[in-house]
């Protein structure tokens, strides 16, 4: 065990590079958008299964609970379990590189998915980029908090968040108008292959700073805390407890319905691939990027006015009990057009939680366990919203099918009928979410660290 003197000579030196480390405005704003790119293929290459789901589970004949694991659970396995080794190592270590590394695994993997031949093949195709992805967000996020201050951190990391809007929308439009022209195989090749480059990018530009560096007048622990402990710590606190089940029943949500989404619009409203693939492409910019932005702005502009840190948790509560009405409609009117317009609020209002959650989560720990914290948040979200979302969505349309078909309704009105009753069923759960951010409110004070 380190002597003091040892600890206060290492404390001396965090202090000096803090001092020592020089960015302009401007390089912060590199950083940022940099890292909303990294996001960006990560989530091109996570949800481009999304808009190949139909053909794909056409060419192999495939259930709905297949194409659920393939796209939830199979993904989430390693994902969930490898995050927290990976960000003990970002806390201890350099988080520039981690990023890079990952980046490269999961695009190289992604691209490889294009050559599966059968169930097993996509399904390790899937685990593989899995593993690959739980390198990204929590160095991710660390690094945003040591480059921006308390007072505009939800507003950074919201803005980091928009990458899971960027990646959808390209991997949608990307993949939908690739899989028409050349095959759902030519998708995984072209959306997987450019992030090689971007890793290198990331490598080369972007500078790795002090821990705490946000935060001068913060003392910085010169080691990053055992494990065990700042899990402890953060288990401890009733304030972590309902925050991480509320993202996680969202996330149950979020996952489970928009993993089927193009597959609902293909069923019951007669939609081509390429035609799914363009409109959710635009829904999502219009509706998930400027919903994740404005959530993480609101956040911080009445946490700021008010000096209460519980809007960062009554902010996506509310929004979270305002997205059921807008998505039942979504998932029950029989207009098409009314369908899709509604599909923007209802997307953008449910994704207003993303940058006040990991905001909040990072206030209850210090600077050298934030990664540790972000990735059990992950840990969390993936493996009850990624991981069982899909899967649950898939089974409950595969027995609402089976019940309608026994009762004399033809297959594939079954199979539209079915889904849009599971997707209903899916939404009802944000009640319960909201609940727990509403929970979390009461203790955030007392737990977030001065």
């Amino acid at each position: 065990m380190p002597s003091e003197a040892t600890l206060a000579a290492e404390g001396a030196g965090v202090a000096r590079a803090i001092a020592d480390f020089k960015v302009s405005e401007r390089y912060r704003t590199y950083v940022l958008w940099l890292l909303f790119t990294v996001y960006v293929f990560n989530f091109v290459d996570r949800s481009i299964l999304t808009i190949l789901m139909q053909p794909i589970k056409e060419e192999f004949r495939f259930s709905d609970t297949e194409m659920g694991l393939l796209g939830g659970l199979a993904f989430a396995l390693l994902y969930c379990t490898l995050g927290i080794p990976i960000a003990r190592r970002a806390d201890k270590g350099n988080r520039v590189l981690i990023i890079s590394l990952s980046l490269l695994v999961w695009s190289v993997s992604t691209a490889f998915t294009g050559f599966a031949r059968n169930f097993t093949q996509l399904l390790l195709g899937r685990v593989a980029v899995g593993i690959g992805e739980a390198g990204c967000s929590p160095p991710a996020y660390s690094l945003l908090s040591d480059y921006f201050e308390p007072k505009r951190r939800s507003t950074a990391l919201a803005i980091y968040s928009m990458g899971i809007s960027g990646g959808v929308f390209v991997g949608l439009l990307v993949g939908g108008l690739v899989a028409r022209a050349s095959g759902w195989r030519s998708a995984f090749y072209v959306c997987g292959l450019p992030g090689i480059a971007l890793a290198l990018i990331v490598k080369l530009t972007l500078r790795e700073p002090p821990r705490g560096f946000s935060e001068p007048h913060v003392q910085v622990a010169p080691q990053a805390p055992p494990v065990g402990e700042v899990l402890r710590k953060l288990w401890s606190k009733p304030a972590f407890r309902h925050l991480s089940l509320a993202a996680a029943l969202q996330a149950f949500v979020g996952y489970g319905v928009n993993g089927f989404t193009s597959a609902f619009l293909m069923r019951s409203h007669a939609m081509t691939v390429a035609q799914a693939g363009g409109a959710l492409a635009l829904i999502t910019v219009l509706g998930g990027g400027v919903g994740t932005y404005f959530g993480g702005w609101v956040a911080d502009r009445f946490t700021n006015r008010f000096q209460d840190r519980r809007w960062q948790l009554w902010v996506p509560g509310i929004a979270t009990l305002v997205t059921i009405p807008l998505a039942l409609l979504v998932y029950t009117l029989p207009e098409k057009g009314a369908v899709l317009v509604l599909m923007v609020p209802a997307l953008g209002i449910g994704s207003m939680y993303l940058g006040p959650t990991f905001s909040i989560a990072h206030g209850l720990v210090g600077a050298r366990e934030r990664a540790l914290a972000g990735a059990l948040l992950l840990f969390i979200i993936s493996l009850i919203g990624l991981g069982m979302g899909p899967v649950v969505t898939g089974a409950l349309s595969d027995v609402f099918k089976n019940h309608l078909v026994s009762q004399g309704l033809p297959e594939l009105a079954a199979s539209a009928t079915g889904l849009r009753w599971a997707m209903c069923a899916m939404v009802s759960v944000n009640v319960w979410s909201s609940l727990h951010y509403m929970r979390a409110a009461r203790t955030v004070r007392e737990d977030s660290i001065a």
